[in-house]
């Protein structure tokens, strides 16, 4: 997983997100675990880490989503990618 996350990172920065910690906290609930909405994941967040907001995860999703790493079709999960 180390690979994959190393990957989405550097899509995130080449479509010129910046990398907080917070945002590599979500993106780590994102690629553990199968969560079915933006509620789930800011309600696991915000266990690790209380300064998380709602809004912090709606954009972090969005911008994985911009990138075609997370699709909201059914389930937020990672998208098979080519290797």
């Amino acid at each position: 997983m180390d690979r994959e996350k190393e990957r989405i990172i550097a899509k995130l920065k080449a479509n010129g997100c910046r990398i907080t910690k917070q945002r590599m906290e979500l993106l780590d609930i994102i690629l553990e675990n199968r969560c079915s909405s933006c509620k789930e994941i800011f309600y696991r967040a915000s266990r690790q880490d209380e300064s998380i907001g709602i809004a912090t995860v709606y954009r972090m999703v969005n911008a994985l989503e911009e990138i075609g790493v997370v699709s909201r079709r059914i389930v937020y999960e990672p998208e098979e990618t080519e290797r």
